[in-house]
């Protein structure tokens, strides 16, 4: 009998988006470009407010490190 065919989703996906990689130059390059700031301070503000994305760009944008 064959195995029943698991359904993809996009589960780990998304989540994974709603993250940025500290230490993963193109994530830490694209977050610096969108924002406009430099890469460090985006590395600044990973290591202060964590690694949610919507928390960094907050960050960034109030000009907290």
């Amino acid at each position: 009998m064959a195995k029943k065919a698991r359904k993809l989703t996009t589960f780990g996906r998304n989540q994974d988006r709603t993250r940025v990689a500290g230490g993963q130059d193109y994530e830490v390059r694209y977050t610096a470009k969108k924002t406009k700031k430099s890469a460090s301070a985006v590395k600044k503000a990973v290591k202060k407010v964590g690694n949610s994305r919507k928390k960094v760009t907050k960050a960034l944008k109030r000009g907290r490190r």
